[in-house]
């Protein structure tokens, strides 16, 4: 097979334009090119009047590898189709089920698999089912009530349902699994521009009808899906197995239930602050991890399409402080939305969302700056600081303003002074906001970074440092706080039977990342590695 990339044609170009400037490049014809594809489209708008698309393709030839020689193009080269090869099982039937905690991306995709596999996952999600899930979010959204295990962070799909629902991802992809979860995806309702796109998203809205379809798949090869259940507690006994100081024994629920298991799949979110703290308790070795804090920058859309000459646009930006820090963009939401994703009473977190037609009078993204433990050193020298000092900064942006999203405009948060009107940027989010001041939560060391970062992204979009763009605070759920320590088997390293999987435990961050890190586990299980 024939891999060609960096294939420039006029924007709007067909598959077929494409198909024949190829050939061109390579003087071969058309009809000899066989199961061509587009793996990669994008756009290029860095020339106002040249803007173009760019494909990366592939496609069957005779006598490719001197095609391949003869054309003396470097972007063009031989490559071997990698489908995913689903994992056989290396043991017989075990005595107990798996048990999958949580039903975000890497407890669909484990459980998926297991699933597939025959081994009929008994899978606890603390939160509601999808519907239910939706009601609960936007009753909070009109209402203010929170339900605190029915929200954006909790529930089915985990938090990346009620967001931009970005595909991307930067794993190097050898054994296809990123195509297996994009193409799992488009079998249950997704565009399939998702397999070709070089930013891939599907949506909010979307997201909320392709969930349940891969769970209905799940319940029907045997899996069993409990929602509402939250495990409050796993048992463990002592033992010197594969070096291992305990196994796990069993796990126990909020409503009293104990399960007895040898295998539990810990897919929580970032937000499980309860399940970190059991876990700590219990002895599961983790640590601190670094991750990054700040606040939601609202643009008009307008402004942003303009500067980066592209409709729906979407940037990148970072920005290496005098201090050592980073600041840079995260999450950004083309004709989004700023939604109140808070999970605890008297605490206030933001995030951003898109709808998939990504229309809205806004676009905003995350400015975050790196924190690390050094950060933390007041809360703690365990692997909680970092969730306390989470706390402790969502505490105050729930005080701010009485419980609603603090607004403020960049020029009074140079100013530090509370936000008394808006300029021509208009707040466009989910759930109720009030003018503060953000400088008042977040640390100074970050204010400043942000401060200073603000003029080095007007640089780069025209713009983005006015004195009315909108500041939305806080953004400070980023990541997870902790990474729980696992090894090679990709279990827990003092707690045998006990994988660590996703983004709650340390090991991705988005989507893609803790979907395909469910995947690597349930491997795992099923070959009986």
């Amino acid at each position: 097979m024939i891999k060609v990339s960096g294939i420039r044609v006029p924007e709007g170009a067909d598959t077929e334009h494409v198909r024949k400037k190829t050939a061109h490049m390579l003087r071969i014809k058309t009809e000899d090119m066989q199961d061509f594809r587009v793996l990669k489209r994008s756009v290029d708008a860095r020339k106002k009047n040249e803007i173009c698309d760019v494909y990366t393709v592939s496609f069957d030839a005779p006598d490719e590898k001197n095609t391949v020689r003869g054309c003396g193009l470097k972007n063009v080269s031989l490559i071997e189709e990698t489908r995913y090869e689903y994992p056989i099982s290396g043991v017989s039937m075990r005595e107990h089920r798996p048990v999958v905690c949580g039903f975000g991306p890497a407890g669909i995709f484990a459980s998926l698999l297991l699933s597939r596999a025959g081994c009929k996952p008994i899978i606890y999600e603390r939160g509601c089912s999808m519907e239910k899930r939706a009601s609960d979010v936007e009753e909070f959204f009109r209402t203010g009530l929170l339900n605190p295990e029915s929200n954006v962070q909790f529930g089915e799909g985990g938090a990346g349902t009620f967001s931009d629902g970005k595909l991307n991802t930067g794993i190097k992809d050898r054994e296809g699994r990123l195509r297996f979860v994009l193409e799992t995806f488009v079998k249950c309702g997704a565009d399939e521009d998702i397999l070709t796109s070089s930013h891939p998203h599907i949506g909010t809205d979307r997201l909320r009808k392709i969930i349940p379809s891969i769970r209905y798949e799940i319940e029907k090869l045997g899996g069993e899906i409990r929602f509402e259940s939250k495990v409050t507690g796993i048992s463990v006994c002592d033992t010197e197995k594969a070096g291992k100081s305990m196994q796990l024994c069993g796990i126990r629920t909020e409503q009293g239930e104990d399960i007895t298991c040898d295998s539990l799949f810990l897919c929580i979110g970032h937000s499980a602050r309860d399940t970190f703290e059991m876990l700590h308790d219990t002895g599961v070795d983790m640590e601190v991890k670094p991750f990054a804090v700040g606040v939601r920058a609202e643009h008009e859309r307008r402004m942003i399409d303009e500067a980066m000459r592209q409709e729906k646009a979407s940037y990148r930006l970072t920005y290496h402080c005098r201090d050592g820090r980073g600041v840079y963009s995260f999450c950004m939401c083309p004709g989004g939305y700023v939604v109140n994703a808070s999970s605890e009473e008297g605490h206030l977190t933001v995030n951003g969302m898109s709808y998939n037609a990504r229309d809205g009078i806004n676009s905003n993204a995350a400015i975050v700056c790196t924190v690390d433990p050094a950060d933390f050193i007041e809360y703690g020298n365990d692997a909680l600081s970092g969730m306390r000092f989470q706390r402790e900064l969502e505490r105050r942006a729930y005080e701010e303003c009485g419980g609603y999203i603090p607004y403020q405009t960049y020029d009074d948060f140079i100013k530090n002074r509370p936000s008394v009107s808006f300029g021509t940027v208009q707040p466009s989010c989910k759930g109720s906001f009030a003018m503060g001041n953000i400088r008042q939560i977040l640390p100074d060391n970050i204010c400043g970074d942000i401060i200073e970062a603000m003029p080095a992204f007007g640089k780069r979009i025209t713009g983005y440092d006015r004195a009315d763009t909108l500041f939305a605070g806080i953004e400070a759920r980023t990541s997870s706080p902790v990474r729980i320590l696992r090894d090679k088997d990709l279990q827990s390293i003092n707690v045998m039977g006990l994988y660590p999987v996703g983004e709650g435990a340390g090991y991705a961050g988005g989507i893609m990342s803790a979907a395909i890190d469910g995947m690597k586990c349930a491997e795992r299980y099923i070959r009986g590695e």
